[in-house]
């Protein structure tokens, strides 16, 4: 009588279906590569590019004509001068290879000129790193010393915003491809038929789905987590628990989008096209690499509102800030309804065929 209730469990629709997709993860290396191995080589790739290092040298062109002593003088501080013709300079400005051109003076004692794009906010540092070189090398004297004092610590670095950032945007694709693009793939092959004749109830198979999920997500964000400290020192300094409850709460939300997108999606081409409509907006507005604040005031509430905005915050929050579960209730709560309405949008809508 003791075995009853425990091989019952064992024997429930939900269990089974989990453990059928976790075996098929195992017989489809290329299934898990992109929902597990694809996120985290982004992680490291970008990792890598935005590692804690000193700032890129200005990368100056000059013409042909120019003083001697300027290069000189920008040479020794520091910037990387190219000589370049007039059309190999105006490619080169074009491409972004140089961020600025030195123009020589038209007649003997004129001003020099800055060839350079405004609306780059490259050559605009460009533009006045260079200035100040030669200003500086005409001997200029500033009446107020300064001292610069580069920021290093823990926290406040961008390898420490970028790493939350990456840990969402991960959650987000892991599930979207692990999910959406896996049911879709199941009625392709008419797998889906087959468990209808089981016959079995469609919240069964989405439930399983969504566990086979979750259960990836410890090892999934731990990787990350330790890739980042070993490499840039970055820490958590706030709960192990806090964060394991946003990126599941953050991780079923997704799992629920992905599952209302592959709902009644035919093919594969058609669930790709979907999902890449449904996460592209979000890898550009929901502050992966860079501050939503960046973009326009009358944008905030609708940015705001999004899933991944709600989970890269609340990481945020919680990795870098130190912050507790109670300081972001509104992202989990954000997520929640994002994860409730589209499950049963998705569940209602779901087509086995």
């Amino acid at each position: 009588m003791s075995q009853g209730p425990a091989k019952t469990l064992r024997e429930h629709p939900v269990v089974q279906l989990t453990l059928m997709r976790i075996r098929e993860l195992v017989r489809e290396p290329g299934v898990l590569f992109w929902i597990f191995g694809f996120p985290i080589l982004i992680s490291v790739g970008l990792g890598l590019a935005f590692r804690t290092r000193g700032p890129e040298p200005v990368s100056v062109g000059v013409l042909p004509g120019t003083p001697a002593e300027v290069t000189q003088a920008l040479e020794r501080g520091g910037a990387k001068v190219r000589a370049l013709d007039a059309e190999a300079a105006r490619l080169e400005l074009r491409a972004g290879k140089v961020a600025l051109v030195v123009v020589p003076p038209d007649h003997p004692g004129g001003p020099l000129g800055y060839r350079f794009d405004p609306a780059r906010a490259e050559s605009r540092l460009a533009r006045a790193t260079v200035d100040d070189l030669l200003q500086r090398a005409a001997g200029r004297r500033d009446l107020r010393a300064v001292a610069d004092q580069p920021v290093t610590e823990r926290g406040a670095r961008y390898i420490d915003f970028l790493i939350p950032g990456l840990v969402g945007m991960n959650l987000m694709s892991g599930s979207m491809w692990g999910i959406g693009w896996v049911i879709v793939n199941m009625r392709v092959r008419k797998l889906l038929k087959r468990m209808l004749a089981a016959p079995m109830r469609r919240r069964h198979l989405l439930y399983a789905q969504a566990l086979a999920r979750l259960l990836l997500i410890p090892v999934e964000v731990f990787v990350i987590l330790l890739f980042a400290r070993l490499a840039f020192d970055v820490r958590v300094a706030g709960s192990v628990v806090a964060v394991g409850v946003l990126c599941v709460v953050g991780a079923s939300s997704f799992a629920a989008i992905a599952i209302l997108v592959a709902s009644r999606a035919q093919n594969n081409e058609t669930v790709s096209g979907l999902m890449n409509l449904v996460m592209m907006p979000m890898f550009v507005l929901s502050g992966v690499f860079f501050s939503a604040a960046h973009f326009p005031q009358a944008m905030q509430p609708l940015i705001n509102a999004l899933p991944l905005t709600a989970l890269n915050d609340s990481l945020r929050a919680v990795i870098v800030d130190g912050a507790g579960l109670g300081a972001v209730v509104k992202p989990l709560v954000v997520m929640a309804v994002w994860g409730v309405v589209s499950f049963v949008a998705g569940l209602r809508l779901f087509r086995w065929a």
